[in-house]
Parts: structure tokens; sequence; C-alpha cells
């Protein structure tokens, strides 16, 4: 791809032999500050890289350069080329213009995966004005604190999200808000079917369109695409501008918007590509189940795709069928996801009916990856599953496996090109921990945020050298392999979710009939964790499990709802009446340990709704699709060679989705300062790119 070609240097591969002895390695005792995991580095990595200082835009600019006609996104059934994509950046980018958008202005997004939410995103930087990602299923009052917190002046949002967008606009900043519909992008001929006058057609577009009310106060995402004047020159911005707001809770129920710039989007999408030794540029082909609004979706997915001028395949929600039916149209390469994806492909039985043998590499985020799930997903795909590591705060990508074998299964991998690494004293940061022994992980690098949006106060957050404060609790071993073993916060992390107690809590207590509640999270087979709710009644209560649910769902996020529900007469608290929420942890344990099958949704909470996995839902059928011409890549892994060459701009086929549209299902889907940056002896072309 063109553009500059920052330095690096690559290691050679190594030779066994030239290991230490362990009686010399004990005289020369590892340190973080040795960055053992660098010896630890497949060939073809390197271990420094001087990171492009530029514009997040250059990355679609110069694949629109290299590969016009290539495929950039596809979305049921329907395709846009790079060319094209630019052009409706430009044109959007206009349009906000014209509605008084400048440079540090926010633009909040409240779409699923859709190709308006790729124009948008890359309008909005293209005028050096702010994105501010949003989860479209939002309640109220998750969705009021954020736009309110940001000071958007624009909102993007899906019609069937309008009605929430509209109640809380008054209590913002909101200037405009601009409405689309899935259908907006489907094919020309699915667009003329879901408008048929007869029954069938107008269920099928009632349940992925929204009417909105007559004279609502909206401007239409596709009138102002095809009016506005094309804005195709760069505001200028500088590498550490503002780029992206993330909203994420940290470990507090309060979320907080993560500021994200140029620089640390651009440098983890290069982390990211640098990781797959394997890539080719122009020939990747991602499968885009996780969310874009959610970071590791952001850049594992749509930035790092964009960088290898691949082609993503867009889907708005997980289903299984619409995820089998783009395998087969598409034959993906490259697959990010959760664990509950993996384990929900592999459990499958339509899975055998399928050739997954296209996907090379799968870097599992957003929670610890099972052993046994990853060993049987390899099995029936042949592909490499990984587990890595990142945060909201960390663009989010800092860890990985290696992508082409000899990995370690159980840890989060080795530091990305460019990462810091280090354990500290859980209660004193300033004091690093011995190798091998556990404390609170933390971290540096080009990709760590600067601190959190309109927060003065960012006690807690950093060391006083600018390392980010994780609040996992990780152990390194002495080859540079980091691994978490337990959570220093009380998060509770469900299907990649991140749930705070404390507002679920706030919850409960406003239910009439409850005395006293507290919520942990406890073992799930499927989501990793899932939410329990303790609850003692009232004097007089009759509360059922069903009314806790049922109340709970109309404030809270589905993924945050109690699943699991328990009534009890007190809680355990200390002497100062604390909650001892570890008693009921270890409680729960205990009973996991007992009964190894635990389930998201017990006969004793009938109407908690299960299998919410890290990924974007919205409504939409699922879309029968045809085969597509394109050859079966490889089975293998990796996630990072920089491009040595522009490679020839191969067509992917265009065949697809027909859109018929499916049901509902909740949105969703799983963090250091700069590291010095040597330039390197080999050439490497502009290279694209846990929890992430």
């Amino acid at each position: 791809m063109p553009g500059p070609s920052p330095s690096s240097t690559a290691r050679s591969p190594r030779k066994t032999s030239a290991k230490a002895p362990a009686t010399a390695a004990r005289k020369t005792p590892v340190t973080y500050a040795g960055q053992p995991w660098l010896a630890s580095y497949p060939a073809g990595i390197p271990t420094t890289y001087e990171f492009p200082k530029f514009a997040l835009t250059r990355l679609l600019d110069d694949a629109a350069a290299s590969f016009p006609d290539h495929v950039a996104l596809a979305f049921l059934g329907a395709t846009t080329t790079y060319k094209e994509l630019k052009a409706q950046v430009d044109r959007f980018a206009g349009a906000l213009a014209g509605l008084g958008v400048q440079k540090g202005d926010r633009v909040a997004l409240v779409l699923p995966n859709c190709p308006q939410n790729v124009i948008a995103f890359f309008a909005t930087l293209r005028l050096g004005a702010v994105v501010v990602e949003h989860n479209p299923l939002y309640t109220e009052s998750e969705l009021r604190h954020q736009l309110a917190d940001c000071g958007a002046k624009v909102v993007v949002c899906l019609d069937r999200v309008y009605e929430t967008v509209a109640k809380v606009k008054k209590d913002t900043a909101v200037e405009h808000v601009i409405t689309t519909s899935i259908v907006d992008f489907l094919r020309r001929v699915d667009q003329l079917t879901l408008r048929l006058p007869v029954r069938k057609a107008r269920k099928r577009r009632a349940e992925i369109a929204a009417v909105l009310p007559k004279g609502a106060p909206v401007k239409d995402f596709v009138a102002l695409l095809r009016a506005a004047a094309p804005q195709a020159r760069q505001t200028p911005v500088g590498p550490d501008d503002l780029a992206l707001l993330q909203y994420t809770g940290g470990t507090t129920g309060l979320s907080k918007g993560a500021k994200l710039s140029h620089l640390n989007l651009v440098s983890n999408a290069y982390m990211n590509r640098l990781w797959d030794t394997e890539a080719k540029a122009g020939r990747e082909v991602t499968l885009a189940v996780l969310p874009l609004f959610h970071a590791y979706g952001l850049t594992v997915a749509m930035t790092n795709t964009i960088l290898l001028g691949g082609t993503l395949v867009l889907l708005p929600r997980f289903d299984l069928d619409l995820v089998f039916a783009a395998i087969d149209a598409w034959k993906p390469t490259l697959f990010p996801g959760v664990p509950p994806i993996y384990k929900a492909l592999s459990d499958s039985p339509k899975a055998t009916s399928h050739d997954l043998r296209s996907i090379r590499l799968c870097v599992s985020g957003a929670m610890k990856l099972p052993i046994e799930v990853a060993e049987r997903f390899t099995r029936i795909s042949g592909a490499t599953l990984i587990e890595g590591y990142g945060l909201t705060e960390t663009s989010p990508s800092t860890h990985a496996n290696p992508t082409t074998g000899g990995g370690r299964p159980g840890s989060i991998g080795l530091p990305l090109p460019g990462t810091l690494c280090r354990i500290v004293d859980q209660d004193d940061p300033k004091k690093l921990v011995p190798v091998g022994q556990p404390g609170e992980l933390a971290i540096a690098g080009p990709q760590v945020f600067s601190g959190y949006w309109g927060r003065e106060d960012q006690a807690g957050v950093f060391t006083e050298d600018g390392y980010v404060l994780t609040g996992d609790v990780a152990v390194m071993d002495d080859d540079g392999y980091f691994t978490i073993v337990d959570r220093k916060k009380e998060l509770i992390i469900a299907g990649g979710f991140n749930i705070y107690p404390s507002e679920v809590e706030e919850v409960l207590f406003a239910l009439e009939g409850v005395q006293d509640a507290v919520v942990i999270g406890v073992p799930d087979k499927y989501r990793g964790e899932t939410v329990k709710a303790f609850v003692v009644r009232a004097p007089g209560s009759t509360l059922t499990e069903d009314d806790v649910v049922a109340h709970c769902a109309t404030s809270l996020t589905a993924y945050k709802v109690p699943k699991l529900v328990e009534f009890r007469t007190e809680l355990p608290r200390t002497v100062v009446g604390k909650v001892l929420r570890r008693v009921l942890v270890e409680e729960e344990r205990a009973k996991a340990a007992g009964d190894p099958a635990p389930g998201s949704v017990p006969p004793s909470a009938p109407k908690a709704r299960a299998a919410e996995t890290a990924v974007a839902e919205v409504p939409v059928k699922k879309a029968a699709v045809k085969k597509a011409a394109v050859k079966k890549a490889p089975a293998k892994k990796a996630p990072a060679k920089a491009p040595a060459k522009k490679a020839p701009a191969k067509k992917v086929p265009a065949k697809k989705v027909p859109a018929k549209v499916a049901a509902k299902a909740p949105v969703a889907v799983a963090p250091a300062k700069k590291a010095p940056a040597k330039k390197a002896a080999v050439p490497v072309k502009k290279a694209p790119a846990k929890k992430a």
C-alpha cells in the first residue's frame, strides 16, 4: 500500500541452541525493563517500529488509491468498493460540514454494523471532528448520560433507535439528528422487494425499519449523502488530536469517555497488522460480527482490515445462519470474536454442512478463552484461534499469542510491538513485584489513551511515569508471556460485556419490596460470567424472581439484567456494614466446582434472556446467500506482517446475501504511554493492523 514506510527491526528466526542454559539465566535476572517478550517474538515481527503520525483517514485514502475496485464493504448482499466508499465518506463529510460540524466537535453514532457506520466514522474524522460511539440498545438513561457528557452536536442513528434519541435530546447539546435504516444500503432489488404492496413484504420491512413520527425533526442520511458537495481535503490534525471518545465504565458504574487520539488508533491498527505475519494486502476478508461501536470491533475488525485493503463483511447482529451464510459467500480469512461465538459455531450441528477452512486466523478477546473451546473450533475449521488482550483505554489491543504457533494456551500472550508492560504492587503501583509473582498489570505504549473526557481527577488511572493501570491481576513468566489470574476490580464480564455491579444494584434498590441487594458475577459455561442478584425482601414483600428480572429489564440493557436471582434473609457484611461480595463469590465458585454445568438461564429465572454474546445485534432477517467464487485461504494464522509490496488489486466476488431480515437481539460485544521506537533496517511497507 502506498504511503510512508515506517522503519522497523524484525527478528530473524531464533535457533534453539542459542538459548542460554538455565543456570546462566538465573545469573541474569529477568526484568520488566528488559522486555523479555522480545526474545519470544516469532520471526518476522519487528522488535521496534516507528509508527506513522498521520490522520486515521489516511488508512482509507491509501486503500482507495491502491485497491479502488476492490470490495471494501459487504453487507447483506450489497457491496461497496474502496473507490465508492471514499466518495461516500467525502460527500458525507461535506454534509456534516454543512450542518456546522468543525474540528473538535463531537458526532455521536448510534448504529449497528452497517455501511453507514463506516461512512459516518471516517467522514467525521475527515473534518477533524471527534467520533463518539454508542450501543444502539442503550436505555434512555444510559444514552442520555453519554450524549450529555460528550456534548455531541450531531447524532447519526438507526431509525429504530430514534424514539430513544428523541426522548433524551432535550437534555443534551444535540442540534441535529440524522436517521438511517438498514434498508438504505441493501441491494436495489431487495429494497424494491421490501416495498411490494403485499403482506409478506410489509411484515419483513416492519421487522428491520421503523416509521418515524410525522414531522419528526430529523435529516435523512441518504438524502444528505446525495445532495452534499464532497469534502475531500483532510482537515489538518496532529497525532495527539482527539479522534474517538469510547465510553467505558472503567471500574465504576458511571461510564466515562476514553479519549483516543489519531496516533492511538493508527498505531494500534499497525500493531495488529504487524503481528499477523501471514496477512496479504488486498487479499484478506474479515467477518465483522464484533460491533464497531466497541473498541475491539472497531480496531481488530475495521481499521485493521482497511489498513490491509481487505474486505469487511458486516453483520448487524450475531445469528448463526447469517454467519454461516456469510462464510459460504465470502470465504473469510480473518474472524475476530469472543469465546461464546466460537463455542456457538462449534456446538452447532450445522457447522459440518459449511466449509470453514477459508478462515485462517481468529483472535479471541474480551474474556478468557477456554482451552477446550479453542481446540474444538480449530478441529472443525482448521483455523488458528489465539487469545489476546486489551482495554478500551488502549485502543484496545496490547497482547496476543503468536499467530504461527508456539503460544501458551491459557495466557494472553506477549505484548505487541511498541508495547511496554510491568506488574506492580496492587496497593502501591510505584513498587514492582518480582517476575513470576502476581500483581496489577500496567501498560504503556503509543496506543494508550490520554485520560477520560471531562474528568480532571485521573487519580488511580496512571502510574507516575504514564503506565495505565488495568485493574487486572497478572503474572509474567521468564519468557515474557502474561497470564491474567484474577481481577482487582469487581467488574463483571459476561460474554465480553463490562457490567458494573453498582449500576445494577441502583436499579434493584428502586424496586418496591427490596430491602437489600448486591450483585456479583458467577461462573457461566457460555458467557464466562453471568449476573446474579442476591436480594433481601422487605417485610411483607412477596417479590418473585420474575418481578426482579422484569423490573431490571425496563432500565438496563439486556446483558446487564440479572440472569439469576436468589432471595436471602440477610447479606454477609463486615463489622462496619460493607457487603462481603467475596464471601458470595466464593460460595458460587464452590457451587460451580461441584456442578460443572451452570447455565445462563436456569429454571428459576425463566424470563431472563440467554446467550447475549459480545455482538452487535439489530433486527435483520437471515439472508440466503449464494456461494462466491473465492479461493480458499490456507488455514493458518497471523495478525501481522507489514506488506512489503503493493499487491495487485484483486477483486473479491460481489455475491451475497439477499436481504430478508430477522428479529431482534441485544446490540453489543471484549489499554500506555509512548514506547521508544527505533528506526530499523528492514523497510516495511505501509503496515496495516481481548481482555480485547
